[in-house]
């Protein structure tokens, strides 16, 4: 097995204008826009007015794809896409997530599925990932055999994973061959478990990987740099739920605060060398130049806080070969390569 922290085949490509793949029967953009800030006002909050319009500048700008069911996310990216001139152009993924025991029959499994239907205010869901809490439990599979007829029968166009770990994403894709189309699970710089088994099982069976935590919550950016270590609930500055998260991350599985800044200003050097081009344009870089990776989701507090022209600007560098030794010399002092032994395969961090 190659060494994961070193050089993906891609890295050596450049990036050619490639800002989509293959998605089941979609051509989807590689830059996702993440609804899950939508759960909570504690990432900040604005009138649904306001959050449309914020889809449609992301819209107008090529971020085409967007992803997620927390709170009220269903329902505006359905109001807003029912607005729209074409609104087949815009691509809607959101979940299946089952976290308690249940039946699994055909009613229990398009019940499920006719909500999202209802609630994105459409006659096929485009992309439903299915997430399925407990493994001992493997009626999971059985649930994907409804998935499939329903699939069939023009319910939903194409079926992806959430957070399934290597060993049943392979197990899945073996017993039902050319159905799973991706994976959506955590992979950034700092948490490469990915590269520990699920890239190779994605090679294999042909899925792409949608991932998500790329940019640590925001913390792989330029406004941490040269930070002081925050404190999670400190005041006026006090973290939202996805940068403790990322921190407790950082601070407990992967290195200290200071290895952090290390690879900030590595980034912000290989930056500087293509541009200056931002940290997070970078950071975004290194993980879209693993091969399965099909695109990567980015959260965005629409309305309140979002960098669709920055995102877009990935497109423009290929890492070259020193880049990503410069940034693999930072990676081998930290605990990188122990997390899928410290936190298990990935998704295991839910379970």
């Amino acid at each position: 097995m190659p060494d994961p922290q070193a050089t993906p085949a891609a890295a050596a490509a450049a990036p050619d204008g490639e800002t989509t793949f293959q998605l089941g029967p979609f051509a989807a953009p590689r830059v996702w826009t993440g609804l899950w800030q939508l759960s909570s006002n504690a990432w900040g909050t604005a009138p649904v007015s306001k959050i449309r319009q914020a889809m449609g500048r992301h819209v107008a700008q090529g971020h085409t794809a967007f992803a997620d069911h927390y709170g009220s996310a269903e329902l505006i990216f359905g109001q807003f896409r029912l607005g729209l001139d074409s609104p087949d152009s815009v691509l809607g993924a959101t979940k299946w997530c089952v976290f308690k025991p249940i039946t699994v029959n055909r009613e229990t499994v398009e019940a499920a599925v006719r909500q999202r239907m209802e609630r994105m205010q459409t006659t096929r869901v485009d992309l439903l990932q299915f997430h399925w809490q407990n493994y001992d439990d493997h009626a999971y599979l059985d649930a994907i055999a409804i998935l499939r007829e329903l699939q069939a029968e023009g319910l939903i166009a194409a079926i992806g994973l959430c957070n399934f770990d290597a060993a049943r994403t392979d197990e899945i894709c073996t017993r039902f061959p050319g159905l799973i189309v991706s994976n959506q699970i955590q992979f950034s710089l700092v948490d490469t478990r990915p590269l520990y088994g699920m890239t190779e099982v994605c090679r294999k069976h042909g899925v792409k990987l949608l991932t998500y935590g790329t940019l640590c919550g925001g913390f792989l950016a330029d406004k941490w740099l040269a930070q002081p270590e925050p404190d999670p609930y400190a005041g006026s500055s006090a973290l939202n739920p996805s940068q403790r998260k990322y921190l407790d991350m950082i601070l407990k599985a992967w290195g200290t605060w200071d290895l952090f800044q290390d690879l900030l200003r590595e980034l912000r050097r290989v930056g500087d060398r293509h541009g200056g081009l931002s940290i997070s344009n970078i950071a975004t870089r290194w993980v879209l130049d693993e091969p399965t990776v099909g695109a990567v989701l980015i959260g965005a507090r629409l309305g309140c806080s979002e960098y669709p022209d920055d995102n877009a600007r990935v497109f423009t560098v290929a890492l070259t070969a020193d880049d990503r030794r410069a940034l693999a010399a930072v990676l081998k002092r930290s605990r990188g390569a122990r997390l899928i032994e410290s936190i298990g395969d990935c998704g295991a961090e839910y379970r």
